[in-house]
């Protein structure tokens, strides 16, 4: 019955099958709203009722198959919600939106491996992953804010969306990652544009609440300390917040410069620098890009107890990538790059964000590893500009799944494949997207016959249906 279910979920999306992914350069569109309007209202009242809604509602397929005995898992979500934003009053906006999530004939998520006795991975992040046997109705408030706009500038306080290399929307799931707090932007002759905030809260994806910064460090699984025991760091972790600038020029024609900086208080700071050419040549555009990133801890790490710190090494982490490609109307080639030093691990809360590097590949992360080497290969070829096909292949050497310095989740070298077809609907179907997203990961490096090192990591394949209608 369940294949059954499968295969017809299947035919369905091939027939129908863009929706969730985002490049961290984008503005959040999870709504695909803009709220611009022209001038300002006269009094409050005409600004809220020049205001726009938008809504969105989402269905999530996941379903993976690990090797020989080892759990295979299912779910299927199924929600909505409604955002929205006022007009503008004197350079004033207030926006609020918030989203609900059913299940819809799911496996028993709670349920742990009778092999090895490891949680579902990727399926519970459709619901709430702090409390995987509680599958009903899930309500999450994911902006609430007061916005001011002036030309180039604006200022926006409180509960909202944003994309940066460190912090976030990973939109792989229901719901994306929302945070609190204060954030600001401005640009001058569109040559040079500033970003800065400060982060106090956050909820992250697959989950119902909101967090102080400090406390969502370790709401998903946080693998193993450099001694090989269990991350001691959930609920004793202690900082006020992350302060974020972004710098982005455009002086020279075709490059763009990036420089990001996130320093969380009393554990990490981490800074990259990207640059980022191309050149439109008649019908083709070459594209290359470099970033370097170095990572290095600040305070005690989190806390003075090592057993219980985020952030132990004293060692300064070096990060360097490159990418090059060619780009046409309707293909899409580049080949990827990425190195990650041994000096230590590469430390980003995976509840923040997905990595930023150019061998990013959905579904799998580098986070929590040092002396990685990742070469990714990426095409995308795309019809009428309303359906795409992309087909990547990655090799990714991770250290020995015990070499616990450099391996903080025992995930052994592995090569992955993606196979992603996206589509977007017109005339009648206006408004919804729809994804099939496969993965495929295979085994690479010694795993010592225990399958801790097998479930959800390699050898396995996972399949994604997405299907997205807003208004």
């Amino acid at each position: 019955m369940k294949s059954i279910s499968l295969l017809v979920l299947l035919l369905f999306c091939l027939d129908v099958t863009y929706a969730q992914h985002q490049d961290l350069h984008e503005k959040p569109k999870i709504w695909l709203a803009d709220n611009s309007n022209a001038g300002d209202s006269t009094t409050l009242l005409s600004a809220f009722k020049s205001g726009s809604i938008n809504g969105h509602f989402r269905f999530f397929h996941s379903s993976i198959r690990n090797q020989g005995d080892l759990s295979d898992y299912h779910a299927n979500a199924i929600g909505g919600g409604l955002r929205y934003e006022s007009g503008s009053f004197h350079g004033l906006r207030v926006g609020v939106s918030g989203f609900y999530i059913f299940n819809a004939v799911s496996s028993d998520l709670a349920l742990k491996d009778n092999v090895t006795g490891q949680a579902n991975r990727y399926e519970i992040g459709l619901f709430d992953i702090a409390n995987p046997s509680d599958l009903n109705e899930i309500n999450r408030i994911e902006e609430l804010f007061l916005k001011y706009k002036r030309n180039e500038t604006m200022f926006t306080f409180g509960r909202q969306l944003l994309n940066t290399p460190f912090i976030n929307l990973q939109d792989g799931r229901m719901r994306p990652t929302s945070v609190e707090g204060i954030w600001f932007e401005t640009a001058f002759n569109k040559i040079h544009h500033f970003q800065s905030g400060w982060i106090y809260g956050i909820a992250p994806r697959g989950t119902k609440k909101w967090y102080s910064l400090a406390s969502s460090i370790g709401v998903y699984p946080s693998g193993v300390n450099e001694l090989g025991i269990k991350s001691d760091y959930y609920g004793n972790i202690k900082t006020s917040g992350a302060f974020f600038f972004n710098y982005e020029n455009k002086v020279i024609k075709n490059l763009t410069i990036n420089f990001w900086d996130m320093w969380v208080q009393n554990i990490m700071n981490t800074a990259l620098l990207q640059a980022e050419w191309q050149k439109q040549l008649t019908t083709i555009k070459f594209y290359s890009g470099v970033q370097l990133t170095l990572q290095n801890k600040s305070g005690d790490g989190g806390n003075s107890d090592d057993r219980k710190t985020y952030y132990s090494s004293n060692d300064p982490l070096l990060i360097y990538g490159a990418r090059m490609g060619i780009k046409t109307d309707k293909w899409d080639h580049s080949l990827n790059f990425n190195h990650i030093g041994d000096s230590g691990r590469y430390l980003m809360p995976r509840e923040w964000g997905r990595d930023n590097f150019y061998t990013f590949m959905s579904r799998e992360r580098n986070e929590g590893f040092g002396g990685v080497t990742a070469v990714v290969g990426k095409t995308t070829y795309t019809l009428f500009q309303k359906t795409s096909f992309q087909l990547s292949y990655g090799y990714f050497l991770l250290p020995d799944v015990k070499n616990f310095e450099l391996n903080k989740f025992g995930m052994p070298a592995y090569t992955q494949m993606n196979i992603d077809i996206r589509h977007k609907f017109s005339g009648l179907l206006n408004g919804f997207e729809s994804q099939l997203l496969w993965v495929f990961k295979w085994k690479k490096g010694e795993t010592y016959d225990d399958p801790r090192y097998v479930i959800h990591k390699v050898d396995m394949n996972l399949l994604n249906i997405v299907i997205n209608f807003r208004f």
